[in-house]
């Protein structure tokens, strides 16, 4: 269902989607680095693009040390900005990297670096061919930013980048580990966020 006017998306069971500007959002529960059906995922980096914890960490074990070699001639990468490799053992092409604000209460520009990460991403898979990019939830882990903010803004600067840019994104998705992340981003996404199953379990 088109989302230009507010009108609510598909559920089905875990996968909630809506269509905002003829691209599909989508969020979903899963391994971001076992996703099959996109060009790209993104990596929530740190700045010295070197590998991590968490999704960060993850991406650069199933991808192999190809993936870390290529990031080492990358020479880091700022907060807010991204930047592209190849996707070596994974079964997409491509990698974008971008690190996310560490939370410190919203005072120094947290906001607003967020939603650069994203801007920055699509910005990349556009110049890049890419049509269908998959995300984590950018910050929320150690880096600690809310997650229902986060999820907002992810998908209201997603959105934004859209409208502004037609027909280039088929896919926009949000794979997340997590049922309260897979929660947050999905009401956002579609409204009223329960699943087929969900809703007939309240009757």
């Amino acid at each position: 269902m088109d989302r230009r006017n507010g009108g609510r998306g598909t559920v089905t069971d875990k996968l909630y989607s809506s269509v905002r500007f003829e691209t599909e959002f989508r969020a979903i529960p899963g391994d971001i680095t076992k996703i099959t059906d996109v060009d790209a995922i993104v990596n929530a980096a740190n700045t010295s693009l070197l590998g991590g914890g968490g999704v960060d960490g993850a991406i650069h074990r199933a991808a192999g040390p190809q993936l870390l070699a290529e990031c080492r001639t990358l020479h880091g990468c700022r907060t807010g900005e991204a930047k592209i490799t190849g996707a070596y053992r994974l079964p997409c092409r491509y990698v974008i990297h971008t690190p996310g604000p560490v939370w410190h209460g919203g005072d120094r520009g947290e906001r607003e670096l967020l939603a650069s990460c994203y801007r920055s991403c699509l910005e990349l898979a556009v110049q890049n061919g890419i049509h269908r990019i998959a995300f984590p939830s950018i910050a929320t882990g150690v880096y600690h930013f809310p997650l229902k903010e986060a999820a907002e803004i992810a998908v209201a600067t997603a959105e934004e980048f859209v409208r502004t840019h037609p027909d280039k994104l088929d896919l926009i998705e949000w794979v997340l580990f997590s049922d309260s992340s897979l929660q947050a981003y999905a009401e956002v996404i579609c409204g009223d966020a329960k699943t087929e199953a969900e809703r007939k379990a309240e009757k």
